[in-house]
């Protein structure tokens, strides 16, 4: 995928949401393993890659999202996360999500410019359960960052954050169920009702897919195939399109961009069509690959 960035690959269970870590799944199909942590050779500096005529691949405008296989604030990756830091810095013009499961850690590991934050940081939590939910949602309101979210995925249980949403802090939710080995159920009252909370908060409220389990009306859905989740997630009609975010990116000379010069997703016209992860994602980076599965 085009928008995710991991300058380092391998992470440690922390918390029940690692317990079937997909991570750890697809690196057992590699015959690796997913507990090796290690700094990635060709794309720690990817922000930064340019094309044959110069220009930044990551354009001005897109969001990335960095550490999908691993946890920006993964200890062992406290030597790496300065350099990683110096490109978030270099790149003013582009949005950063970063999501983690150690609020703890992230205090102590910001930059001495940091100040109340960077605009172009979007800052999340991994709440699985109502435990980590009422124990890192209270940590994140604590840290500087101008932009702030929840990430409910895996979600493997009822979620209740209402008390959380009407402080105004949440700018969005991501919703998930679990996928590949041992996958627990996720249950669409669960996801109904953070549907409905962030509905009434004017909350964005993206439910990307289903999971391999899924649980409706007391019968057991079993969906194995990730674009029927996500496609599955979209028809349920519980995201939320709510407030926007104001992210003010700036160019190297600390100009605010205009809008009309940042970039515009779009989407393939087959599997973009019904995503569960269209309404947050960066749209369709015109790989090829699903042309090629669609013929014949």
């Amino acid at each position: 995928m085009h928008d995710i960035w991991n300058p380092w690959h391998g992470c440690r269970k922390c918390s029940e949401g690692c317990q079937n870590c997909y991570m750890y799944f697809l690196d057992r199909m590699r015959n690796q393993d997913g507990s090796n942590i290690y700094r990635t050779k060709n794309g720690f500096r990817y922000p930064l890659q340019k094309n044959r005529q110069g220009k930044y691949k990551v354009q001005s405008g897109e969001m990335i999202r960095v550490c999908m296989t691993s946890d920006f604030f993964l200890e062992e990756a406290d030597e790496w996360r300065p350099e990683a830091w110096d490109i978030i810095r270099q790149r003013p013009d582009v949005k950063f999500f970063l999501l983690t499961k150690r609020p703890e850690r992230v205090a102590g590991c910001l930059p001495t410019d940091w100040g109340d934050g960077w605009d172009n940081v979007f800052f999340n939590v991994t709440c699985e359960n109502q435990r980590r939910a009422d124990e890192r949602i209270p940590l994140l309101f604590q840290l500087p960052f101008k932009h702030k979210g929840i990430m409910t995925a895996p979600l493997i249980g009822a979620i209740d954050i209402e008390q959380y949403l009407q402080s105004g802090i949440i700018e969005q939710v991501l919703c998930g169920g679990e996928n590949y080995d041992g996958s627990r159920p996720c249950h669409y009252d669960w996801v109904k009702k953070l549907s409905e909370q962030c509905c009434k908060y004017d909350v964005t409220f993206d439910f990307i897919e289903t999971g391999s389990v899924f649980i409706k009306d007391g019968k057991t859905y079993r969906l194995p195939d990730k674009q029927l989740q996500a496609q599955q997630a979209f028809r349920s009609g519980l995201s939320h399109l709510g407030k926007p975010m104001q992210f003010h990116l700036v160019d190297d000379w600390g100009y605010e961009i205009p809008e009309e010069n940042l970039y515009k997703p779009h989407y393939h016209p087959v599997t973009c069509r019904e995503c569960g992860s269209r309404m947050t994602c960066n749209g369709c980076s015109d790989c090829g690959k699903c042309d090629s599965k669609a013929s014949p």
